[in-house]
């Protein structure tokens, strides 16, 4: 556990390891064909021991399910790596936005970025200080490392917007900027970002289902055109991205997450009984 209700694991998955890039996601499934397949973002891997590591955050059935499992289970299906990755160069200077749980698929960009001979300036936001994660690994990879939190627990009180103003009117200001964290947390920034001229990647988490984008679950709307996230990102210029559309789209299923992990969470008969 990484945080309230933010979890980690190491997964042994050598295939993935030796093939995946900074940017690119995989979609599990537990346990058999029917259970539920879920996108995460990958966010480390070992090809070395042939493992990648994963971060999620328990909003459902699913979520709630990898945070019970103990260590030296099994995970039925892992597809990937998936995506585009994410073109890293030299740009010169960067600016790295994590938004809580967007830390997590950032960090390894910051990281290649940092490898590339880029200058790292790196803005983490949480809600307080006990949900901000992987702050140390970020302070290892950046030149610059900007803390905010909403109640003023840890860092400035500030949302990260604000001391990305203030980057972005720098006499010197970043040729790049990647954000990602939540749909609201990114519209905002990008807003900002625009006014500035800085290009800006945002990597987006909407609903998926196959991978392949057949489903159309991850459909947005990009620079007017329907986009799919699974294969035409996950990661886009954030400034021609329908975010208002997005979200809306995002909460179609609000309630029956919800309503999933709460029967989840209740007490199930093991021998099968309340069947």
């Amino acid at each position: 556990m990484l945080s309230e209700d933010v979890f980690t694991a190491e997964i042994e998955a050598p295939l993935v390891a030796a093939a995946r890039k900074p940017g690119q996601f995989i979609i599990l499934s537990l346990n058999n064909e029917y259970a539920e397949r879920i996108p995460l973002t990958i966010a480390g891997a070992d090809a070395d021991k042939g493992t990648i590591t994963l971060v999620w955050q328990r909003v459902g059935k699913t979520t709630a399910e990898l945070a019970d499992l103990e260590v030296g289970d099994e995970i039925a299906n892992i597809s990937g790596p998936l995506g585009r990755p994410t073109h890293i160069e030299n740009f010169g200077s960067v600016v790295c936005v994590g938004g809580g749980i967007g830390n997590a698929p950032l960090l390894p960009i910051a990281r290649a970025l940092k490898e590339a001979g880029n200058k790292v300036i790196s803005i983490l936001g949480a809600r307080n200080k006990q949900l901000m994660i992987l702050e140390k690994e970020f302070a290892a990879v950046s030149d610059e490392l900007i803390i905010t939190t909403d109640d003023g627990s840890h860092g400035r009180k500030a949302l990260v917007t604000e001391p990305l103003e203030e980057i972005c009117r720098r006499d010197a200001k970043p040729a790049q900027a990647f954000v990602i964290g939540p749909a609201i947390m990114m519209k905002f920034c990008c807003r900002v970002t625009k006014k500035y001229d800085l290009p800006t990647q945002v990597s987006l988490n909407t609903i998926m289902v196959d991978g392949t984008g057949m489903c159309g679950g991850c459909r947005i709307e990009y620079d007017n055109q329907p986009k799919f996230v699974c294969v035409d990102g996950p990661e886009f210029d954030g400034h021609k991205v329908n975010f208002d559309l997005m979200m809306k789209r995002l909460n179609a299923y609000k309630d029956l997450e919800k309503d999933q992990h709460e029967k989840y969470k209740k007490h199930r008969c093991k021998i099968g009984l309340d069947r």
